[in-house]
């Protein structure tokens, strides 16, 4: 059993922590927004008053929160990770920022003889409660190693991508994949419905096709008639937010992302007309629109 620190308390901390308890580990959790650990105190989470406090001799402190302003609030701010964090503990940040970002914290941590990974997780809460999701780490393999074995207990497959920011770095190339892949599957949807095809049709046939793909499996059927999720997995404008750290990683790096730009300028198009709010498979919906199959 270890003693785990927990910095972020929303949609999958509310998935990981359940995770790490169920293995046995001693969790204390904290979340800038009051209320959202009451479902986690049930199951046996332990509470703090600050990022501090939960470091307080923990073995492994873990955070995910929006992005890199908060990181580097509950990271190094007063009251933060840094200030808590015993010397044998490590802090890994899940959450989805710049490897430039991460990279500013990293070196907070390394002058304060601190270790700090990043370590992003790719899958959804979807996946993550079903053990599906793994997690990138970038940082000093030592500090890796010693919380592997936790981290397996997240999801089955973590992967040790190299130095700092190595981590964040390989996220944004997938996440720019995954919504990419999303947005072209609302686009080749609408097509076939234009030409005559029934929706559930075609999504059943994409599915079973060599296109299908796991994020498809369970996006796809969002766009068939009343499934779109009331609570989102990630909606317009969070997925956004990880476009627009892509395409900043291109420009930074002279690398060009067209298709990238094209999945950004659909989003868009769905803060426009107004239905950002949904799932970023809610593109299919501004495809119809577009092409004048639906107000």
């Amino acid at each position: 059993m270890s003693r785990i620190g927990f910095v972020g308390l929303g949609d999958m901390g509310q998935v990981i922590v359940p995770r790490l308890l169920a293995a046995g580990h001693e969790v204390t959790g904290w979340n800038r927004t009051p209320g959202k650990d009451a479902d986690l105190v049930g199951l046996g989470m332990s509470t703090a008053d600050s990022p501090a406090a939960v470091s307080e001799d923990a073995d492994l402190v873990l955070s995910i929160v929006t992005d890199a302003a908060a990181v580097e609030a509950v990271a190094l701010g007063p009251g933060g990770v840094l200030e808590g964090i015993p010397q044998s503990g490590v802090y890994v940040d899940m959450s989805t920022i710049s490897p430039v970002a991460s990279r500013k914290v990293s070196e907070q941590f390394a002058a304060a003889d601190r270790s700090m990974l990043d370590g992003p997780l790719s899958g959804s809460p979807v996946t993550v409660r079903e053990g599906k999701a793994s997690v990138m780490v970038g940082g000093d393999r030592d500090a890796y190693e010693r919380v592997r074995p936790i981290l397996l207990d997240i999801g089955p497959k973590v992967s040790y991508l190299g130095p700092a920011g190595m981590a964040v770095q390989t996220k944004l190339s997938v996440n720019l994949l995954l919504m990419v892949e999303v947005i072209a599957f609302g686009e080749a949807v609408a097509l076939a419905e234009k030409g005559g095809v029934g929706r559930e049709a075609v999504v059943d046939a994409i599915l079973n096709s060599v296109a299908a793909s796991p994020v498809l499996g369970y996006r796809g059927p969002f766009v068939l008639e009343g499934n779109m999720p009331a609570k989102p997995l990630a909606d317009v404008t969070l997925q956004q937010k990880d476009m627009t750290l892509v395409l900043e990683q291109g420009r930074l790096l002279g690398v060009p992302l067209p298709l990238a730009s094209s999945a950004n300028e659909m989003m868009n198009a769905c803060r426009g007309m107004g239905i950002d709010r949904n799932d970023f498979v809610i593109a299919h919906e501004a495809y119809r629109r577009m092409g004048g199959m639906s107000e």
